[in-house]
């Protein structure tokens, strides 16, 4: 084993397991060394908090419009 490095497993599908060997052979690769450089590249996608663009901007009771009158809803539009 090489120094700083960790064995590891990984389970893949048939799929999954036939492309790595042909990006590996194209590339003339290790399938380890694909791996690594696939887990090196990868970028996780944000998760936090999606309402922060609501946050502050919204004033009132905060109710639902389906409890509003329909009358109240309608002013304006041809009513």
């Amino acid at each position: 084993m090489f120094p700083g490095m960790r064995k590891s497993s990984v389970y893949l599908t048939e799929e999954q397991a036939e492309r790595l060997a042909r990006l590996a052979r194209e590339e003339g690769r290790s399938q380890a060394d694909i791996l690594r450089d696939a887990i090196g590249s990868y970028r996780p996608h944000p998760n936090g908090d999606r309402e922060f663009a609501l946050a502050g901007c919204v004033t009132g009771a905060g109710g639902s419009v389906a409890d509003l009158d329909e009358r109240d809803l309608l002013r304006g539009f041809g009513e």
